[in-house]
């Protein structure tokens, strides 16, 4: 998505219901110059490319987003990692990125997609792995 195609979504996401071109422009307009035509042409290319959906209302339109500003940025990284000759490297590299803000949230939506809690299986007793008497459990053990 262009910079301009963004300014546009960033403004049928935030307001979440039906727009029109009118009402993007006049927000555009607060920030920079563009024309009516310029902004009508955005939508139109937002809705060829299944980003908006649109519904007539007299002779304009009205568009809506078909997906969350979320499901964009996910399909985004999902694109971006599956064109990786390493995933696991990407997925490290990408974590090394974060803030820790952005850490806990993926903590917290790795628990979301896991579901409840299962409660946890007792321990195994492992004194016999790590005895003295079984020397390949130690760290540098060969098992002799």
């Amino acid at each position: 998505m262009g910079e301009l195609e963004d300014a546009v979504m960033t403004r049928v996401w935030k307001w979440n219901r039906p727009v029109t071109v009118r009402e993007v422009l006049e927000d555009l307009q607060q920030e920079r110059s563009i024309a009516y035509t310029t902004v009508m042409t955005v939508l139109d290319n937002l809705h060829q490319k299944g980003w908006v959906r649109r519904e007539a209302e007299g002779r304009a339109y009205r568009y809506e987003a078909v997906s969350t500003r979320a499901a964009y940025a996910a399909a985004l990284m999902n694109d971006a990692w599956s064109q990786s000759d390493n995933p696991a490297a990407a997925l490290v590299a990408f974590f090394g990125m974060m803030s820790d803000e952005q850490r806990q949230a993926l903590r917290d939506a790795v628990r979301i997609v896991q579901g409840p809690e299962t409660p946890e299986a007792p321990a195994a007793d492992t004194t016999a792995e790590t005895s003295p008497e079984n020397p390949a459990s130690a760290p540098g053990g060969d098992g002799r």
